[in-house]
């Protein structure tokens, strides 16, 4: 990816992460805490990576297997995040549910279990680390993504509709998707690397947009149909 590109896209991310951040000040990351939660520890992973990022496009600074390692260390806590930020979404999809507890237990223990075997199927000492954890993300996109979609299940029977949620969940979706369909085209040829690359930035970035005008405007009343 090209610096200047890289460049405009920490201008973009960067001021929205702290939109998101400063209208959630307001109250929201009460109702959504998780949710305020990703996006700070997004805000602090890319200025964490930033630096070395740019330096590395240039030919200076870090080199390319410490870059690897701190990218990938990032890649797996954004990942754990994300996790448990769409299992407190179902948590609060589920109010009228009575076993939500045990819910939401058996969906933390499920994406435990299942990154663990998608983290031991792939890897491979014979392989560079961002070939198998790009599997692995791939993986762990492609099973956020059916969690996303079972929460818009929930969302859209629900007789009273929480538009906020709605559309989190929606924005979710979308970075989910484009980030299992980019890496599964990563995997299959390097010549796509750069499509991918612009693919799942402009999904995360578009992510953030949405849910910056979401909280920017007051909560609807949910609903009843």
């Amino acid at each position: 990816m090209a610096l200047s590109v890289q460049i405009a896209i920490y201008v973009i991310a960067i001021p929205l992460q702290c939109l998101i951040l400063n209208v959630m000040r307001a109250g929201a990351w009460r109702s959504y805490p998780f949710v305020f939660l990703y996006v700070l520890v997004d805000l602090l992973t890319n200025l964490l990576e930033m630096g070395p990022n740019l330096a590395q496009s240039v030919g200076y600074g870090v080199g390319l297997r410490q870059w690897s390692m701190l990218y990938w260390v990032d890649e797996q806590i954004i990942q754990a995040t994300l996790f448990l930020l769409v299992i407190s979404l179902i948590y609060r999809a589920t109010l009228d549910l009575r076993p939500r507890r045990t819910l939401v237990a058996g969906l933390i223990f499920g994406s435990i279990l299942v990154a663990s075997l998608s983290a031991l199927a792939h890897y491979d000492p014979d392989l560079t680390l961002g070939k198998w954890m790009t599997r692995w993300t791939r993986d762990m996109n492609f099973c956020a993504a059916i969690l996303d979609l079972g929460l818009w299940a929930i969302l859209l029977r629900a007789r009273k509709k929480d538009y906020r949620l709605l559309m989190i969940a929606g924005a979710l979706g979308l970075q989910f998707t484009a980030g299992a369909v980019g890496q599964a085209l990563r995997d299959l040829s390097p010549a796509v690397v750069g499509f991918t690359s612009y693919l799942i930035v402009c999904a995360n970035l578009g992510c953030l947009y949405i849910w910056w005008q979401t909280f920017r405007v007051p909560a609807r009343r949910a609903v009843p149909y």
